[in-house]
C-alpha cells in the first residue's frame, strides 16, 4: 500500500512537473512571437514617395471625359462561395487555390472590358498566405490590356498573424491603382490608427495613396487618391482618418487643382438612402460620414441601387438573396470643379468578390469654362446610378 502511494505521489509529481514545463514553454514561445511581431512590424513613416511602375506619356486635356473604377477584389478568396470568420462566418481561407485563380481572372476581365482611365484597386495581395503567395499586383498588371501606369500602397504587411485556428499567416497586401495616364508622383499617407500595442502588430497599417498626374496644356493637375478606411473601430478614429483625408483634399483643391478620391470607405455617407437594405443591429452595422461639413466644395457620391458590399456572414451563391446584409461603403469624393457625368455601381452578384466596382465618369472643365464650380453637374448627394441595375443580389 505504502509503495502503490509513493508511486501515485510520484506520478502526480512527475505530471504536475510536465504541465509547469509545458507552461513555461508556451509562455516562452508566446513571448518569442510578440518580440518577434515587435520587432519586425510593418512601421511606415508618416509620408512616403512611391515607385511608380510602367510608361504612359498620355496627359487628360482639359474638356476630356474621365472614367473611373473603384473595387475591393477581396484579395481574389471572398467570392460568392465565401464566409468569412471575422463576418461571423466559419472560414478563414474562404477559397483554394483554383478558385482564387478564377476570381482574379474574372477581375481582370471586366476591367478590360470596362477599359477605365483610371482604375482603384482595394485589397490587393502582394504574397499572402490567405492567396497562395501570389503576386496579385504583379498578375493584374500582366493582364491589363494597353500602356499605363501603375502604383501599390502597402497598408497590411506582417510575416504571421498568429490568429485564429488555422492561422492567417504571412500577409502582403494593399492598393493599387492604374492610369492610362502618366503619373509623375505617388506619395503613402499614413492614416492615424485606432489601435495600440501590441494589438496593433496585427492590424492593418491604413493609408491614402495620393497619385499626382499633370494636365496637357496646363499648370494643372488632376489629383486622385485611393483609399481604404478603417471597418472595425469607433466612430472618432474614422473621423480621425476623415480628416486627414479632408485636409489634403482642401489644401489641393485650394490650389486650382482638380481632386478624386474614392475607394472602400467601410461607412456610408449620410446622403445615402439605406431603405432599400435595412440593417440588422445583430449584424456588423457600418456608421454613418456626416458629409454637410464638406459639401460646399465637393459632391459626396454612393449609389444606392445597387450595394456595393455584402456581408460575409455565409456563402451567397445558390443562396435566399433576402436573407441577405448588404451595405453601401464604396464611393467618390470629387472637387466641384469638376462635372460629374454619371455614377453607377455594376451589379455582378459578389462572384468574383464580395464588393461591386463602383464607376464613375467626370468632365474636365475646358479652358473657357467657369472653373468656379458652376458647370460641376450634380450638386452633393446621392448620384442617382444606373436604374436599370438589380437592387440586391439577383433579387433586388
Amino acid at each position: 500500500m505504502r509503495s502503490d502511494r509513493k508511486k501515485n505521489r510520484k506520478r502526480k509529481h512527475s505530471l504536475a512537473k510536465f504541465f509547469i514545463k509545458l507552461l513555461v514553454l508556451i509562455v516562452f514561445l508566446a513571448g518569442a512571437m510578440l518580440g518577434a511581431l515587435t520587432v519586425l512590424d510593418y512601421n511606415p513613416a508618416d509620408s512616403e514617395m512611391i515607385i511608380i511602375a510602367g510608361t504612359s506619356s498620355a496627359r487628360p486635356n482639359p474638356g476630356d471625359t474621365i472614367k473611373l473604377v473603384s473595387w475591393n477584389i477581396g484579395y481574389g478568396s471572398l467570392g460568392d462561395n465565401a464566409s468569412f470568420f471575422l463576418d461571423g462566418g466559419k472560414d478563414v481561407f474562404t477559397s483554394d487555390e483554383e478558385r482564387v485563380k478564377q476570381n482574379l481572372f474574372d477581375i481582370t476581365t471586366f476591367l478590360n472590358e470596362e477599359r477605365a482611365d483610371i482604375t482603384f484597386l482595394q485589397e490587393v495581395d502582394h504574397r499572402s498566405s490567405r492567396s497562395y503567395n501570389n503576386d496579385q499586383s504583379v498578375y493584374i498588371r500582366s493582364q491589363i490590356e494597353g500602356s499605363f501606369t501603375a502604383t501599390f500602397a502597402n497598408n497590411y504587411k506582417s510575416f504571421f498573424i498568429p490568429y485564429p485556428i488555422p492561422p492567417i499567416g504571412k500577409v502582403d497586401s494593399g492598393l493599387l491603382t492604374l492610369s492610362v495616364y502618366d503619373i509623375n508622383l505617388s506619395t503613402r499617407i499614413s492614416l492615424p490608427s485606432p489601435y495600440t500595442w501590441p494589438m496593433s502588430l496585427l492590424q492593418l497599417k491604413r493609408c491614402l495613396m495620393v497619385d499626382r498626374i499633370p494636365l496637357k496644356g496646363s499648370g494643372k493637375d488632376l489629383i486622385v487618391i485611393n483609399l481604404h478606411l478603417e471597418a472595425y473601430s469607433d466612430e472618432e478614429s474614422h473621423a480621425e482618418q476623415m480628416k486627414v483625408l479632408m485636409n489634403i483634399l482642401e489644401e489641393e483643391y485650394a490650389r486650382g487643382n482638380y481632386v478624386i478620391a474614392g475607394g472602400d470607405f467601410n461607412h456610408t455617407f449620410s446622403n445615402v438612402d439605406l431603405s432599400k437594405y435595412p440593417q440588422d443591429p445583430d449584424k456588423w452595422t457600418p456608421m454613418i460620414v456626416d458629409t454637410t461639413a464638406f459639401e460646399s466644395n465637393w459632391n459626396v457620391l454612393m449609389d444606392s441601387n445597387v450595394p456595393s458590399c455584402r456581408l460575409l456572414d455565409k456563402p451567397y451563391v445558390d443562396a435566399d438573396k433576402s436573407t441577405f446584409q448588404y451595405y453601401i461603403l464604396d464611393g467618390f469624393i470629387v472637387s466641384k470643379n469638376l462635372k460629374i457625368e454619371s455614377l453607377h455601381t455594376e451589379q455582378l452578384n459578389f462572384v468574383s468578390s464580395d464588393h461591386n466596382p463602383v464607376i464613375l465618369e467626370v468632365t474636365i472643365p475646358s479652358e473657357t469654362s467657369n472653373e468656379s464650380g458652376e458647370e460641376s453637374g450634380d450638386e452633393s448627394g446621392e448620384a442617382s446610378g444606373d436604374e436599370s441595375g438589380d437592387e440586391s443580389g439577383d433579387e433586388g
